[in-house]
Formats: structure tokens, sequence, C-alpha cells
């Protein structure tokens, strides 16, 4: 049971009847896939696909039906606007969408698929191509009161085999929680693998004794990771506790410690084929009030920590070719938040390490990528006054905050081999936020 009440109170249809009778939000409980996953995700879901056979091939390997017409309301519109290189043409995505997105299934999915605007080779191309971003984001906010997403994946020349990866994941239910966003394909990538796609893989995940560190933990050990987790010393007993569950191995260890890889590297055993860094703090006061140790902490753990780390890891080979790493960022990070300057400079620095790192070593098949969460439902957050807690929810498009496991799964997913061809993406994991949109 969420502790959203006017999410619990709209899961019923009789006091979703009156809620809505009295003008409360009325937010759409979202669709979530339990357990590992599987080889058709879209099993028996209709999927209507504009595009050429490559992609309605795609689809069809999921599970769904691909149908143009029918009785039956869609599961999924799928539009492939790689060849709209001109204004007029942009007029092929009312054409498709208009008379089809009334009929779309509640907590249903709107895909478009682009092309890259830095490829783009006169100034009409980048425009219709860059048009295709306002189209997404918009159509995130006008369906996201039925739960229902919108997302947009573009896909550079020559690495059309790296799309099915992110297609698969926006398609399916486990991106519940995802809307309004673009994942750019630059690469090929590695072949996709998508049942225990983890099998043989050894991961970190820091900050792993609770919360959305927790939830990664045991999603990466259901696809098949052995899982290291690490935590501070203080959470030595839930860490413990993790790592049976999960047959992972407890590393209670200050990630800030100058010791710190090369004790992470021989907890690994050899080669760490995945690195999330998910351990972070907050020290919250306005500029003007804020002391150089809060300061100082706040940069240490959530950013210089993880630099280094990750710098000595690749230095020393830990991180093979096919490895993944996944940062943790935050919307703060990108659109900034009173009383959080050092919160927010150290998360947009992982913005920009990722964006940096990504480009860096995608030629050495290593794809690095990051998360950036909105409002999750935490022990953290619930401890928010009522108030602000409510107003945070109610922002994103989906009328409701998310939950560690809507991060983890994202996580999940770009520590997997379908993933391989996405590099320096930072995909926000908020609802569709405002903040930042």
């Amino acid at each position: 049971m969420s502790n959203d009440t006017l999410l619990n109170w709209a899961s019923k249809p009789a006091s979703r009847k009156m809620m809505s009778a009295v003008g409360l939000p009325t937010p759409q409980p979202l669709s979530r896939e339990d357990g590992p996953w599987k080889a058709a995700p879209l099993d028996g879901q209709k999927v209507v696909v504009s595009g050429d056979e490559s992609l309605r091939t795609m689809v069809l390997g999921m599970g769904a039906s691909v149908e143009e017409e029918g009785d039956e309301a869609p599961y999924a519109l799928v539009f492939d606007a790689r060849g709209l290189d001109d204004t007029a043409a942009l007029r092929k995505l009312y054409d498709f969408f208009h008379p089809r997105v009334r009929s779309l299934q509640a907590c249903g999915r709107l895909i478009v698929i682009g092309a890259p605007v830095d490829a783009a080779t006169s100034a009409v191309s980048a425009a219709s191509r860059q048009a295709l971003v306002g189209f997404v984001k918009s159509a995130s906010k006008e369906l996201g009161r039925k739960g229902m997403t919108a997302n947009l994946i573009t896909v550079a020349t020559g690495s059309e085999s790296g799309m099915e990866g992110p297609l698969r994941f926006l398609l399916s239910a486990r991106s519940a929680f995802i809307t309004g966003q673009c994942l750019g394909v630059d690469s090929p990538g590695d072949k996709g693998v998508w049942v225990q796609p983890l099998t043989g893989k050894t991961a970190l995940v820091t900050g792993a004794a609770r919360g959305i560190g927790e939830a990664t933990a045991r999603r990466l050990a259901s696809e098949g990771a052995k899982v290291i987790c690490l935590d501070i010393s203080a959470e030595e007993d839930a860490l413990d506790a993790l790592a049976s569950e999960i047959n992972g191995l407890a590393l209670p260890l200050d990630i800030t410690d100058e010791q710190a890889p090369s004790r992470i590297a021989k907890a690994a055993e050899g080669a760490l084929d995945i690195v999330v860094h998910n351990a972070g703090i907050t020290r919250d006061k306005t500029l003007g009030k804020m002391d150089e140790a809060l300061w100082d902490l706040t940069l240490e753990v959530n950013l210089t920590s993880v630099v280094r780390v990750t710098e000595t890891l690749l230095l020393g080979g830990i991180i093979p070719r096919q490895g993944r790493v996944v940062l943790v960022s935050s919307i703060a990070g990108i659109a900034g938040n009173t009383g959080q300057t050092n919160y927010a400079a150290s998360k947009a620095g992982i913005v920009g390490l990722t964006q940096h790192m990504g480009k860096q070593l995608m030629q050495k098949g290593i794809a690095v990528n990051a998360v950036a969460p909105g409002f999750i439902e935490t022990r953290l957050t619930q401890a928010i006054p009522f108030g602000i807690r409510e107003v945070g929810r109610r922002l994103s498009n989906l009328n409701q905050g998310g939950l560690p496991l809507d991060v983890a799964e994202a996580i999940t997913f770009l520590s997997s081999p379908g993933a391989g061809g996405l590099h320096g993406n930072v995909l926000r994991v908020c609802g569709g936020n405002l903040l930042g949109a």
C-alpha cells in the first residue's frame, strides 16, 4: 500500500468518482511488472506501428500483436519519425497520432523514433528533429493523467541494432514512471539478452542498505548478477541482511575512504562488470548560512569520490569491455533547488561526468549513463512536511511520486547488454516532473 492517500483513494472506483466530482486530483494507479525480465514483455498487447519492417519485427518479438486497426484499444503507438527532415513532414506526426491517441489504454505507451539533432545536415533538418522533443514532452503532459507515458528514442545512422533494448524498456511496464524523456542510441552496442541478462556478471551498488540502493541491489540480483552491496559501517546490519537475502556480498565501507577503490577491486575478485554509484547525502542550508564543512562533505561524497573510484577502477582494468557504469544524479542537479547549492552542484557534476565519460569510453565498449530521480517515495520524503510532500507528488505529469523500484528498474536496464548502444544519457525517473522540464 502506498503512503499516498489520494493515490490509494483513486485506486477504488467509488472513491475515484467522488474525488473527481469535488475536484480532487485523481492519480491513475500505474501498472508495474513484478519479478525478472520476460522474453515477451508485451505478450497479448496490441501495438500500432508506423515504420519499416525491422521495427515491426522488433515489436512482434516482444510478444505484441502489430495491428493497424480493430476494435481493441491499443496498448502502445510507435511512430518512426527518422525520415521527417523538413517542417512540412511533421504533419505526419499529427496524421498518425490524432485519430488514435484517444483510444490508447490507461497506462499505455507512446513512442517516437527520431534521428539525433547534432547529426543534421541542414537548419531545417535540425529544426524538424528538435521538434520531436517538444512534441513528446507535451504529449507526456496530456497523457499522464491516465498513467500513459510518451518518450523519444533517437538513433544515430549505423546504430539501429542498439535500438531494441531501449524500445523494449520504454514499451514495458518497467518504465512506468518515465515520461517525456529522450534516450539517444549512439552505437550498435552489444547483442541484447532479454532473460536473466546479468547472469555471470558482478555488480557493485553503493549506498545499498536502504531505499533506491536496496531496490537496485535486489533487481540486479534477480536478473542474475552477483551484487557487492556497499554502504557505511553504521548500516552494516541492514547491509548484511540484504546481502544474505540476495546471495551477494556485504562491503561496509565509506566511499570517501582513500582505500575504497582497492577494497572494491579486491571484493570483485577480478572484473567488475557493473558499477552503480548510488551513495549520496544531503546537507541542506541556504548559501549564506552554509558552513564550509557541509559544502565539502556533500561534494566529497556525491561527486569527488565518484570520480576517484570510477577512474581508479578504469585505470586498473577492473571494468572490462561491455562494462556498465550507472551514476545517480537528481532533478535538483538539472533545475536547482532552494537550500541545496551544494547538493545541486554535486548532482550537476554527475551530469557532466556522465556526458564526458559516456563519449570517452564508447570506443572501449563501456557504456556510461545516469539516472536522475525526481520525487521518489522513500523514508526521506516521508519526513517532508505534508503540504510540501503533496505538492512534490502532484507536480509530475503522472500526478504522483515514484517508487524506489522505478529507479531500480531504470538502473537495471542501463546495466544490461541491451543498453550497450547508450552513451552519456541522463534518464530522468521523475514522472515528467515540471521541475527542470
